[in-house]
């Protein structure tokens, strides 16, 4: 059986996350640890005792989601389940740097130091209220790429996250999102809304925080993963640090392709995902995406558990 583990993005964050797992596994408990020494700051607090809407910014939200999918991580290991039980590892925009932590490509202190880079310098590449984000409910890739490019009319409005067959985000100027979201529903869709995010992230207006991720990505030691990572911008696998470092600037600007990353893998044989960490909203995409491909979620210790319980027996 073939087996992907994957990583949540943005979005999944919520206050409490990973507290059973750092109370249940002392390896998960150091993962928080290790953030909190890499920032100077006590994030440990904020994810489990702090306020929704701080732990919501983007600087917060990315290694706090990092350091929750690497506790869950550390608790599979506890339970015995190593990481050559993935064939493949996979994350939704930020969710790739976790999966490039897990599979030993980057270190946990390194990957909470750039994750808090890149959040800053993502949320800083454009002022408030002038980018905005719309799922799109409906409408396949094509066609919301096409809507984006007529509702642009001058200004930047891209398709930034292709996550299933029936849900594709665009992302751009906000007078150009809206009126994406306007002209959606008599183009077919059957939703088109405005997300509540604090940026535009994945199009063309993030070019400024690419270049800070550029910068930043030369900075640290990156050793080739120990199984592949299928990359959002490539939709195919991939294992040389420089690459993976390329497409880690690239990602900043463009698409997620998570609809073909979820091809990609069935294709190479994947018939399972485990999401490691906070939420299940990839689960659910991938439900929908490749119906037999098989889900299971890892966040808590009784999910780890009964994973590892049921490789045991496979």
């Amino acid at each position: 059986m073939g087996r992907a583990f994957i990583f949540p993005g943005q979005g999944a964050q919520t206050i409490g996350m990973g507290r059973a797992l750092a109370e249940a596994y002392p390896a998960a408990r150091d993962v928080f640890d290790e953030v909190d020494d890499a920032l100077g700051e006590a994030l440990s607090a904020l994810i489990w005792d702090g306020d929704q809407d701080t732990l919501t910014l983007t600087q917060n939200a990315q290694p706090a989601l990092m350091a929750t999918s690497l506790a869950a991580l550390r608790a599979l290991e506890a339970e015995g389940v190593t990481l050559d039980a993935a064939q493949f590892v996979a994350g939704h925009s930020l969710g790739e740097y976790s999966a490039l932590a897990a599979a030993g490509a980057l270190s946990v202190a390194d990957t909470a130091r750039l994750l808090r880079i890149r959040g800053r310098a993502m949320q800083e590449a454009v002022p408030v209220g002038v980018g905005a984000m719309a799922a799109i409910l409906g409408l396949d890739f094509e066609a919301v790429t096409a809507l984006a490019r007529d509702a642009a009319e001058g200004d930047v409005c891209q398709a930034a996250n292709d996550n299933d067959s029936g849900q594709v985000v665009v992302s751009g100027h906000k007078a150009a999102v809206e009126r994406a979201v306007d002209m959606a529903k008599a183009r077919g869709a059957k939703r088109a809304m405005l997300l509540p995010v604090s940026a535009p992230f994945h199009c063309a207006l993030m070019q400024p925080a690419a270049e800070v991720m550029r910068e930043a990505l030369e900075e640290v030691a990156m050793d080739a993963p120990a199984m592949p990572l299928v990359a959002n911008v490539r939709a195919e696998a991939v294992s040389a640090p420089e690459e993976i470092r390329a497409l880690l600037v690239s990602q900043v600007t463009g698409s997620v392709r998570w609809r073909e990353s979820v091809g990609y893998m069935a294709r190479q044989g994947v018939s399972e995902t485990w999401e490691i960490g906070a939420g299940k909203a990839l689960s659910g995409m991938v439900r929908r995406i490749e119906k037999d491909i098989a889900v299971r979620n890892i966040g808590t210790p009784e999910e780890a558990a009964a994973a590892a319980a049921a490789l045991q027996e496979n």
